[in-house]
């Protein structure tokens, strides 16, 4: 599956954007330090955006710009043939269709390296659109998951609480509560029963200064 067949399973923006925010309020309450988390959620990125992010420690990741313009979805696979570390420059496609409102997200300096935007994989939406869109690309022959957006963005496209579940599992090496999983999911008032019942050894709060950078709902 390849980033033109993710685009169809990606929600309306306001969904994801819930869903990135529960994500990172999980990732919070599972694991305290936050360098080492996978998911996070910054509701005050930059004036009126907010960005949500993975990273898995081993070189790849993946953001999601809000924008009143609409949402950027950038995602990179250190592995993928695609890099642009291969090269010295972005696969062919995989931007160049990315509309004007949204090139700046495309062209974010925290995302690029020398001036090199580090992507394999891109989607985007604008306000106006009713749909997700891709770039038209030549992807390279003989790879089941040339750009990466397979495995990367099944958080995004799977928004079940048994597929977080699973996956908190085996990256926290931890039990993990599926009913709590689903309160936060479904960004409900956190409670201290909600949080213990994930993470014995945390407050509700310990949580604070999390909740309010991710802009979880406090009622």
């Amino acid at each position: 599956m390849t980033a033109n067949d993710v685009a169809p399973l990606l929600p309306a923006p306001d969904v994801l954007r819930d869903h990135c925010r529960a994500l990172a309020v999980l990732d919070a309450i599972l694991c305290p330090e936050w360098p080492d988390r996978y998911f996070s959620f910054d509701a005050d990125w930059a004036p009126g955006e907010q960005l949500a992010s993975m990273k898995n420690g081993s070189g790849d990741e993946y953001t999601v710009t809000f924008t009143p313009a609409g949402v950027y979805l950038r995602g990179f696979d250190h592995e993928s043939p695609m890099s642009p570390y291969a090269e010295d420059r972005v696969w062919p496609g995989v931007l160049d269709e990315v509309p004007e409102p949204l090139r700046a997200c495309a062209e974010e300096p925290a995302f690029t390296d020398d001036g090199l935007p580090a992507v394999t994989a891109a989607l985007w939406r604008l306000s106006t659109d009713e749909q997700w869109h891709t770039g038209t690309v030549d992807l390279p022959p003989g790879h089941p998951d040339p750009d990466g957006a397979d495995w990367m963005f099944q958080s995004l496209t799977d928004r079940s609480a048994e597929a977080y579940a699973e996956f908190a599992t085996d990256y926290y090496e931890v039990p993990i509560d599926l009913a709590a999983v689903r309160h936060v999911l479904a960004l409900r008032p956190l409670t201290t029963e909600v949080v213990r019942a994930l993470n014995p050894e945390l407050t509700l709060a310990d949580l604070a200064d999390d909740l309010e950078e991710t802009g979880y709902p406090a009622r």
